[in-house]
């Protein structure tokens, strides 16, 4: 059914596909851009915040929409794509409208925001004019604490009011299957003082994975504003490389206080790093690959390659070594292919298709060495061994383009490369960037 039929939440919206006349897919929508009004009416709504290919955020105004039909929004005309740049009169609903704790009028008790409803007026204009909260603990009607109930706009009060501590967990419903490098977009567009309730909301590991994305000036500010003991949690969190790099970026005293609150298993491997030089195979590698010892079978090898958790790079070969197995392991035998694995009877020792013709590297050895040897041999991955043959770790290709690419890179990516600047006037249209 047609939007101007119907009442359309705004969460519903998240992630929903925009297409244009054509057919072709636009983009994704991750945000509605609204003006607040004063005297209860209730804000218009000025467009869509579309993200579009290389996760560059345009803005879609709302006279361009068609319809809003289930699963879909159609627009019509050229797309601008120029960067959305949010302007100090606009409001995004998603990241700032929901979880506002604010007041129903006619009991005068705190409820908070779960979602919002727009419908289209028959001037064809959009208009928020639901608002869908809960009643918290506080509520002076006995009967309905905790109840869930939909409001209009102009029954509550203290939108426009500054609010300390908000909170986000329905904001975060709404992005609960994004992507960590999905989330981290989200994070990095939403305000320093929006981002700092969002990642307080989130969980240890879901943190981690979501800072490895984050430009390294976004790591240090979510950071700063945890507890220290959390802070240290989200570290342990953290692949070791990535956590290395990202305390690397602080004052030496913050980051031995860190580390002095980490787990003394979780801070040694990172310690280890941090006294690499970083555009070096130690300060590249990571200390967590596959490790096992001769005597396992490929049952065994297999199995830990499908586990989850190893990123596809580390997954992609598997380190035989004496024991002990965890770095700086025993002596180092050599590596066993992916594709090797797979050919081989499941009982095959590991030991026994160990390819050991192929020289690893120390620590010491250069960004531009590390670079040369993964390509001339093809390698995703390269073991990094001490000078007595102890595994160290393993240098990822990943982690040798992040240190390749612009240090902004994460930066660029996130807003989808850089901002184009028209020398033309810019467009009246609100929201219109």
């Amino acid at each position: 059914m047609a939007a101007h039929a119907s009442r359309v939440f705004i969460s519903h919206l998240t992630g929903v596909a925009v297409f244009d006349p054509n057919g072709d897919q636009v983009g994704r929508i991750r945000d509605v851009v609204v003006s607040l009004r004063i005297g209860g009416r209730p804000p218009r709504v000025l467009g869509l915040v579309v993200e579009v290919v290389g996760r560059r955020r345009i803005f879609l105004p709302m006279t361009r929409v068609t319809s809003v039909e289930s699963g879909q929004v159609l627009t019509t005309g050229v797309v601008n794509m120029r960067r959305f740049e949010q302007r100090q009169t606009e409001t995004l609903a998603l990241a700032e409208l929901l979880d506002r704790r604010v007041t129903e009028t006619a009991s005068g008790d705190e409820v908070t925001v779960l979602d919002v409803a727009m419908v289209q007026t028959r001037l064809r204009e959009w208009e928020i004019t639901k608002v869908f909260v809960q009643r918290g603990r506080s509520s002076r009607l006995r009967k309905n604490r905790g109840e869930a109930l939909t409001l209009d706009w102009s029954a509550v009060t203290g939108f426009t009011l500054a609010e300390e501590g908000q909170g986000a967990a329905n904001l975060l419903a709404t992005f609960e299957q994004l992507r960590p490098a999905d989330l981290a977009s989200v994070l990095h567009h939403l305000s320093a003082k929006r981002r700092g309730e969002v990642a307080a909301a989130l969980d240890d590991e879901r943190l981690a994975d979501v800072l490895e994305e984050l430009p390294e000036d976004d790591q240090v500010e979510i950071l700063g504003k945890l507890q220290d003991e959390r802070a240290a949690d989200v570290l342990e969190a953290m692949d070791p490389d990535d956590a290395a790099d990202l305390l690397s970026e602080l004052p030496g005293e913050e980051a031995e206080r860190l580390l002095q609150l980490m787990e003394p298993e979780e801070a040694a491997p990172v310690r280890r790093l941090l006294s690499y030089e970083e555009d070096t195979a130690g300060g590249l590698m990571t200390t967590e690959p596959i490790v096992l010892e001769p005597d396992a079978t490929v049952a065994e090898a297999l199995a830990r390659v499908r586990v989850a958790d190893h990123k596809p790079a580390l997954a992609a070969q598997i380190y035989v070594c004496r024991p002990p197995n965890e770095t700086p392991t025993g002596k180092y035998l050599g590596i066993v292919h992916f594709q090797r694995l797979l050919r081989e009877p499941p009982y095959t020792l590991v030991g026994s298709i160990v390819d050991g013709d192929l020289d690893p590297l120390l620590p010491d050895t250069p960004l531009p060495l590390v670079t040369s040897y993964l390509a001339t041999y093809n390698m995703v991955a390269a073991p990094v061994v001490d000078e007595a043959d102890h595994l160290l770790g393993a240098v990822t290709v990943d982690d040798v383009l992040d240190h390749l690419l612009p240090e902004d890179w994460r930066e660029a990516a996130l807003h989808g490369g850089e901002a184009h600047h028209s020398t033309e006037q810019e467009s009246e249209e609100p929201g219109g960037h």
